[in-house]
């Protein structure tokens, strides 16, 4: 299998066309996109597609091509997905000219590994829209460049599209990356929708794009510093039987329940999506799922009468799990929320009301239907949260635009004053970027300067 492997890596695109693989049900597909383009646009994104191809193969695949995308949104070209399984390979087995280039073949197969990504099949490992790729040409054609590449030479990349092979030298990068190239203040988020389908730009997130994600694992110390310190915030230095309620068990969010575990707490993740919190059972993120809400209400309550350290997995939205917290005699020290609000109406935030599947439809058949009850969600959500702080919890915003989401669906987060309402005790804990801490002490958040900051940060977050 090896000599196998390394040639299809070193022949990139096949010169003959390969048949179809079948559809694998068995791991978790990405949301149909909506449809945004016209039909000079649809056009346009069919040529873009059809240019890493001979022209001999065109009347076989663009009207392929025009399927995937009328029934995904996108063009992901599953025709030539590879056949090999995807996983990260000891580095020898790579056909490169430079372990370097080595090295970043490996990278880029972790991050397509079915037990790594959140949507294997569309390329994107995490956050709902993190692409490493926007089809797969994109990544054949990278790979082979890797696989040629020598350390007097630059592989530039855009948004997925690998520009070739540039002279350079020993000593510089043997890679250059960039995706998105948006411009916040003159653009919106269906600009970046329209792009993407056009096949032109992606979203590459923090480490999707640039090939360096490994999963919960990454994250989870700062997710742990984050919780421990926010305990201190409101004078916990022991959370053992303090309950710390959240939601999102995707690719960094699924950190949460270990970091919880760490953390000495209680924590009680919700996920939507059934296959992403069965995915972090397996591999042993979470401690325990639920489905039913009275046997979760009746957990909880045990494992604060005996101040177990557990995490449990409600497979359910979010919303309605505040909403019967909102009613319940328990006691929620802590919480925050992990969805992907920086996607919020491309399958980052599921509206209360809606199972995970008719969700998924009704994004792509009415998306303005879509918009509003996400927000009415939004609303409703806020609203149980303010119960809870109001009985004493601390709530505090973890940087995925939950608080700025929350502000354009009119929610209760601020004051008369318009500033945030000290009720959501705001601060950005969002560990890589904004959790400040003292040199020789882990004794609590710094606050940000003020809201010009908090908004550029996950402005920022939301489009690159």
């Amino acid at each position: 299998m090896t000599n196998q492997f390394k040639q299809q890596i070193l022949d990139g695109i096949p010169v003959k066309l390969p048949g179809p693989p079948p559809h694998d049900a068995g791991i978790s597909h990405a949301p149909v996109r909506k449809a945004i383009l016209n039909k000079q646009e649809k056009k346009l994104a069919l040529r873009n597609a059809l240019r890493y191809f001979s022209v001999d193969h065109h009347k076989t695949l663009a009207p392929e091509f025009a399927r995937e995308l009328a029934d995904f949104g996108r063009i992901y070209m599953h025709r030539f997905r590879p056949v090999y399984p995807m996983y990260a390979r000891p580095i020898d087995e790579y056909p490169a000219q430079c372990k370097q280039a080595a090295a970043i073949m490996l990278m880029i197969q972790n991050n397509l590994d079915p037990r790594v990504a959140q949507h294997p099949h569309e390329l994107i490992t995490y956050g709902g829209n993190g692409a490493v790729f926007q089809n797969w040409a994109q990544y054949l054609l990278t790979m082979q460049y890797l696989a040629n590449m020598t350390q007097e030479q630059t592989l530039h990349m855009y948004s997925g599209h690998p520009l070739g092979l540039f002279p350079s030298n020993q000593r510089a990068p043997r890679v250059v990356i960039t995706n998105g190239m948006m411009i916040p203040n003159y653009s919106k988020p269906d600009d970046l929708e329209r792009y993407n389908a056009l096949g032109v730009t992606q979203y590459g997130q923090m480490t999707a794009g640039s090939y360096m994600y490994i999963g919960p694992q990454g994250i989870v110390h700062g997710t742990t510093i984050t919780l421990r310190n926010a305990g201190r915030k409101i004078g916990f230095q022991d959370l053992r039987g303090k309950l710390f309620v959240s939601s999102g068990l995707g690719g960094m969010s699924g950190a949460q329940p270990k970091a919880g575990n760490i953390a000495g707490c209680i924590s009680v993740i919700a996920e939507i999506n059934p296959d992403a919190a069965k995915k972090r059972h397996q591999q042993g993120w979470v401690d325990e799922l639920h489905s039913d809400m009275d046997r979760l209400i009746e957990r909880i309550i045990k494992a604060k009468s005996g101040n177990e350290v557990v995490s449990l997995a409600w497979m359910g939205n979010v919303v309605e799990f505040w909403e019967r917290l909102a009613e319940e005699p328990i006691k929620v020290e802590l919480g925050t929320d992990q969805t992907s609000l920086h996607n919020p109406w491309a399958g980052g935030y599921y509206p209360v009301g809606f199972s995970f599947e008719e969700s998924n439809r009704l994004m792509v058949d009415d998306p303005v239907a879509f918009k509003k009850s996400v927000q009415e969600s939004l609303r409703r959500q806020v609203k149980a949260i303010n119960r809870c702080v109001e009985y004493g919890m601390y709530f505090f915003d973890y940087g995925n635009a939950f608080l700025l989401e929350a502000s354009r669906a009119d929610a209760e987060i601020t004051d008369e004053h318009e500033h945030f309402d000290i009720r959501l005790m705001s601060r950005i804990s969002w560990a890589p970027c904004a959790l400040i801490m003292d040199s020789d002490r882990l004794d609590g958040f710094v606050p940000l300067v003020n809201l010009k900051i908090y908004c550029i940060l996950i402005y920022w977050h939301w489009m690159f």
